[in-house]
């Protein structure tokens, strides 16, 4: 039984590097990924040179989802920090 991808085809684009090292991301691109002036993007170099351009935001997206599983639904962990941090607080002023 063959398997079809649901990813869309891998598409290449031709840019060129600017005198001041700069890359113009052609408007198509920047419209279907939802980029616009000022947003921030994470250049990864792998082993072998090759590179890929990813938004912060979504970058920041993917790390989120790793770490979901660590707090129980409803839990906000910044809540738990600074509950902890009294906690040392309050220990160290009794010390």
């Amino acid at each position: 039984m063959a398997h079809e991808s649901l990813a869309e085809p891998l598409r290449q684009y031709q840019l060129q590097l600017g005198n001041r090292g700069r890359v113009v991301l052609p408007a198509r691109v920047r419209k279907k990924l939802g980029l616009h002036p000022g947003d921030r993007l994470v250049l990864i170099v792998d082993g072998s040179g090759e590179m890929r351009l990813v938004s912060l935001r979504q970058q920041v997206r993917k790390c989120m989802g790793m770490f979901k599983n660590l707090a129980p639904p409803g839990t906000l962990v910044s809540e738990e920090l600074i509950a902890e941090r009294r906690r040392e607080a309050e220990r160290e002023e009794h010390e």
